[in-house]
Parts: structure tokens; sequence; C-alpha cells
């Protein structure tokens, strides 16, 4: 394997590790603040990859992805979450759901003002240190922002899906919430079987979102796209 393709993997990989691990563990965080220990029970409040990866949508999918030139994102191992726990089911269902993608925002910013200073402070803009660094953060800032939108669809299994379920009256949160059963299924048709008949969800309603989302965030730091 070449230089270049060593490079390109770990500048989409590492950040995406980084993002998923904790978009998992504020679940579990803002469950445990809400009543649900369930997660510090099975020790996945851990920032350590190994207790989140999932052998496929952490490492292998990515990977695929990167290689390929496609937009790169992935999955952990869920955090256990026990709603029936939560002092107030409905709605603390919401603020578990909405907390994994809120920290993916809080990292893309927190990516853009490292990326800033960065290119603001170095003394080589074109050294392999400031390569290196800026051309993880900017990764970093399209990953996070990618996992915050994706996830916000209005489907199980995503985070948005939970959200709506939260929302819905008892009866018809229990059966959209059956939806998330079908996960992998429901995966498939969005970004295979979708796409082939002409919808593409990623290509026209995420990747746009995340782009505007980018631009904006890098000249909120004074960084030109």
């Amino acid at each position: 394997m070449n230089p270049n393709t060593l490079f390109q993997i770990a500048t989409w990989l590492i950040p995406l590790i980084i993002a998923i691990v904790f978009h998992e563990v504020s679940h579990g965080l803002v469950a445990r603040r809400l009543g649900d220990p369930t997660a510090e029970e099975r020790g996945r409040l851990s920032l350590n990859p190994i207790r989140h990866i999932d052998p496929f949508g952490t490492v292998i999918l990515p990977l695929i992805l990167a290689l390929s030139h496609a937009p790169v994102f992935g999955w952990a191992r869920p955090v256990p979450v026990n709603y029936r726990r939560l002092r107030n089911p409905r709605r603390d269902m919401v603020l578990v759901a909405l907390a994994g993608p809120g920290m993916n925002l809080l990292l893309a910013v927190l990516g853009a003002a490292a990326l800033g200073a960065t290119l603001s402070f170095s003394s080589d803009p074109n050294g392999l240190a400031t390569t290196l660094i800026a051309g993880n953060a900017i990764n970093f800032i399209l990953i996070n922002l990618f996992l915050a939108v994706f996830n916000l669809l209005p489907i199980p299994p995503f985070d948005g899906g939970h959200v709506v379920q939260g929302l819905l009256p008892p009866a018809a949160a229990a059966a959209f919430g059956r939806i998330g059963r079908y996960s992998l299924l429901v995966l498939v048709v969005l970004l295979l079987v979708l796409p082939a008949l002409g919808i593409n969800i990623v290509g026209h309603l995420v990747s746009p979102v995340v782009d505007g989302l980018a631009t904006r965030l890098l000249a909120l730091f004074g960084i030109r796209p």
C-alpha cells in the first residue's frame, strides 16, 4: 500500500473513530443523567474504541468508502439504553437521542477551531505536520457534520427516529419503533435501493446540508473552504 493511500486512510479513519465513540458515549452519559445507568453497568461509558467498534460499521465500510472517494461514515455498536429506567421515558427518549448528534455538532465546532488555530499559527503551512493536522481536522469536521445530519433522519434506527418516536402518541410510537428491528434492511434500502431508483437521500438531502453547514462553520473561524 503506497504512502498516499495510508495517509488517506489515516485522515478518514482516525477522525471517524473519535466521532462515533464520542457519539455513542454521549448517549450513555445523558441516559445515566436521566436515570438509566445501563451503559455504565455494561462498561460502555469508556472512550476506549475497542469497547465500541463494530468491525464492519467502524472499520471495513469506512475504508471502502474512503478508498472509493465516496462520503465516509460508519457506526459503532449502539450504547445500550433501557428507556423504561428513565425518569420520564417519552421526554427523556428524545433527549438521549439528541445527545449523539449534539455531540457531533460540538466536535465539528471544536475541529474548526483547531483548524483555524493551526493555520493561523503554523510557521510552515505546507509542512508535513500542518498538512496532517489540517487533513484530519477537515475530515473530522465533515464526518461529525455528516453523522449529526444523517442520524437526524426521522426514521428508525437513526436518532431522528427515536425523536419522532418520543413525540408520537404511545400506540403510534410503539408501531413506529418496530421499524428499528429491521435496521439493516433500512440501511440497504436507504443507501442502495433508493439510489438505484434515482432517489438519493444522502446525495440530494444529507450532503447539501452538510456542505452548507461546513462552509458556514469554516467561515466562522476565518477559513476559506
